[in-house]
């Protein structure tokens, strides 16, 4: 019997089922071995040198007897952890793990989970690559430090909670600075001339009295005046009319960050969710021949394609669509940034025939959305570029000129596939010297606009374009900057918060390399020379621990105190302890100093009264004492509060901003619904009480596996990892690994 170790138990059952007898499958469920929860966990010898300490955690301890006794039994044991960085690693602990010498155990990677690609991969396997392993050993040590440094630090000096990261915080820089950009904008007054000559054609003025017009050109209603009172009264002729042939270049096919734009843009999803139904796809999903993944990995930033799959699809473009649509030769991708992994595949379908019409009998609503866009994504990049003829008229007056656009699609080539939103935009047929006249102009006020805030979409853009972390790093760093409630993401928007401002003034001044995105890029540029055997790694840690470690010894005796906690000359009345003012997430207030054992704590005067002339209103009573509602906000949001507080104390839930989530309760089929409690948020159902459904996190569609359970699954975080958590069974198991 052969033993093959992976990370994820649906990707196990998916191997399984192609390979049968003679082969053990078993998950790791991500990293059984790592840097201990409690303490720093990292030494320093008399060399200089920084030793990990891992270990195995309690939770992990089970899953590693499973391993031990079926590698006792196996003949050959084979390390299939997923193929990038992260991946190596937890081969390399897992050998470690199981008391095997890492060197003797093969290691085998597959782009995709396919019968053929799994049968090609033990016949290919090679060692574990100790350049990776100690690439990401670098990577994880040199968060450990930032975080457990950095973060204590952080807490010490302005509030209890906070922490640091080297991705997190100069990503955090980038949103602030953005802000900041905003705050800071002054807007800028300018007039256009809109006018539309005859019959009905929309013309742009290009230049007045020999002088160029751009957008900013007429700064006042007097500058606008003056154009329109002498343009108006002008002959125009049309003084020449230009006609070029334009192409639209078929897209590339999808990587990580650029599936999680557009699944963004098109679909609304977040990247986190991205990344969890492509984690399905690409373990394996229900398919006509069984249980299979459909998609290739869909961590990676490369644009290369299998030469079998550009041969398939081409083959299936030309049967569907005709010759037309097919290029002489394949089209070839390659991305710009050093740091693209190009033994890697780009995401791609890993069968043709499973069709997005096929597709939606097998899959899930979210699924087959996801599918449908890589799988078009694939076919297009294969496909002729669309065709255009665009035209360009221009009309001359005695002192002023102006130019109309138009275009018509020639040849709609991998627009077939994808469609567009670009109309045709047609021009009437004129002859040069051909007289022309106006038919209506009037002048319009604008106003320049501040710059966009990021979406999640654009600061994944921005965060690629800096080389900023590495494609399985994007969705849980926004994730994490939005638990530590650094950012709210309002309208797809990401607004930082002011301890997100505070946090990144403090890092500016005192550890400027932190949130440095130069810094921060070149350090995955090491990386990446780690991984290809060109850089030492101890050498990469010691140039940056003790530096850093000066800087926080520095840090902790002359950074001075933003903590909020003066005497109040008040004694408390639960306990009789001092009464001291604090600053909060949401603002100053009066607490015990005996907390946490006394956690008596106050409202400050004029802030209460302050509060309660600015607070919404609303049509309810409370029920309790019959007062007013009124409607606050908190940190899961607005919800609805006596206007008695203090002395009733009575809130609930606001109907008309609760979140509903897409899953319908696994019990009753009813809408679930996100509530509060004394005892922290829930998903509940909409039906209470006679539905009594329950759950902290949100519950999907999927359900667990485990023998004897079929709960419902939650996707969560936990211990900084993202998994799925059975609500009933409590089971656990990977959903993305994460580097950071």
């Amino acid at each position: 019997m052969d033993l093959i170790i992976v990370e994820s138990p649906a990707k196990a059952r998916t191997i399984k089922n192609f390979l049968g007898k003679g082969y053990e499958v078993i998950a790791s469920k991500g990293h059984i071995r790592d840097l201990p929860k409690s303490r720093f966990g990292i030494t320093v010898d008399e060399n200089n040198e920084l030793t990990p300490a891992y270990s195995v955690a309690k939770e992990n301890s089970g899953v590693v007897k499973e391993i031990q006794d079926l590698a006792k039994k196996a003949d050959t044991i084979y390390i299939a952890t997923d193929e990038d960085r992260e991946g190596e690693a937890i081969g390399w602990h897992i050998a470690y793990a199981i008391k095997k010498d890492p060197s003797t155990l093969p290691r085998i990677v597959f782009h995709e989970i396919t019968k053929s690609a799994i049968m090609h991969a033990l016949e290919t396997a090679r060692s574990i690559d100790m350049n990776r392993v100690n690439a990401q050993q670098t990577r994880r040590l040199l968060d450990r430090i930032v975080g457990y440094k950095l973060s204590p630090l952080l807490s010490s000096k302005i509030q209890k909670g906070l922490s640091a990261g080297r991705v997190q915080s100069s990503t955090l820089k980038i949103i602030v600075d953005r802000e900041r950009e905003i705050e800071a904008f002054v807007p800028q007054e300018y007039w256009s001339i809109d006018t539309i000559f005859k019959p009905d054609i929309e013309a742009n003025l290009i230049s007045f009295r020999g002088d160029k017009i751009d957008k900013l050109s007429i700064k006042n209603a007097e500058e606008a005046k003056k154009i329109v009172l002498e343009v108006q009264n002008d002959s125009f002729l049309v003084s020449s009319i230009e006609t070029k042939q334009r192409k639209s270049s078929t897209p590339p096919p999808f990587m990580t960050s650029t599936l999680q734009q557009t699944a963004s843009s098109k679909l609304g999803y977040s990247p986190k969710k991205t990344m969890m139904i492509a984690q399905s796809l690409y373990e394996g999903v229900k398919t006509p021949e069984g249980t299979s993944g459909v998609i290739t990995y869909m961590r990676t930033d490369s644009l290369n394609m299998a030469k079998e799959a550009v041969d398939a699809v081409r083959e299936e473009i030309t049967k569907r669509y005709g010759d037309k649509y097919v290029p002489a030769s394949p089209k070839i991708y390659a991305k710009k940034s050093k740091g693209a992994q190009e033994a890697h595949e780009a995401i791609r379908p890993t069968m043709l025939h499973f069709t997005p019409e096929t597709a939606a009998k097998y899959l899930k609503a979210d699924e087959i959305k996801l599918y449908k866009l890589i799988y078009e994504r694939f076919m297009a990049c294969q496909m002729n570029d669309a065709l255009f003829e665009q035209q360009s008229i221009t009309f001359s007056g005695k002192n002023s000129q102006y130019k109309a656009t138009g275009r018509k699609l020639l040849f709609d080539g991998f627009y077939k596939v994808l469609g567009s939103d670009d109309k045709d935009k047609l021009l009437p047929t004129l002859k040069e010297n051909e007289p022309i006249d106006i038919k209506s102009i009037k002048p319009t006020q604008h106003f320049t606009e501040p710059p966009a805030r990021y979406s999640e979409a654009s600061i994944i853009k921005k965060l690629e374009a800096e080389g900023i972390g590495r494609p399985s790093t994007y969705a849980p760093t926004i994730s994490t900057l939005t638990v530590r409630t650094y950012i709210n993401v309002e309208k797809k928007q990401l607004v930082p918060t002011k301890m997100a401002f505070t946090v990144t003034e403090l890092l500016e001044k005192h550890f400027k390399e932190i949130v440095d995105a130069s810094f921060t890029a070149n350090m995955e540029e090491v990386l990446d020379e780690i991984a290809e055997g060109g850089k030492d790694w101890q050498k990469t840690l010691q140039d940056f621990y003790f530096p850093f470690m000066e800087e926080i010894e520095e840090g902790k005796k002359n950074i001075a105190s933003t903590k909020l906690a003066q005497p109040t000359g008040k004694n408390c009345p639960k306990c009789g302890s001092e009464l001291l003012l604090r600053s909060g997430r949401y603002g100053n207030f009066i607490a015990c100093s005996g907390f946490p054992k006394c956690k008596y704590t106050e409202q400050i005067e004029g802030e209460e009264k302050k509060e309660q002339e600015t607070a919404e209103t609303s049509d309810e009573k409370c029920e309790k004492c019959g007062s007013d509602m009124i409607v606050k906000n908190g940190r899961n949001g607005k919800f609805l509060a006596c206007s008695a507080y203090p002395k009733c104390k009575n809130t609930k839930a606001l109907e008309s901003t609760m979140k509903e989530s897409q899953i319908p309760c696994p019990d009753c089929g009813g809408k679930l619904l996100f509530r509060q409690s004394k005892r922290g948020a829930f998903w509940g159902c909409e039906n209470y009480p006679k539905c009594k459904f329950i759950s902290k996190f949100e519950p999907t569609a999927h359900r667990c596996k485990e023998e004897g359970c079929n709960g419902v699954l939650a996707a969560r975080v936990y211990r900084n990892k993202e998994v799925y958590e059975c609500i009933k069974c409590k089971n656990r198991t990977p959903r993305e690994n994460k580097e950071e």
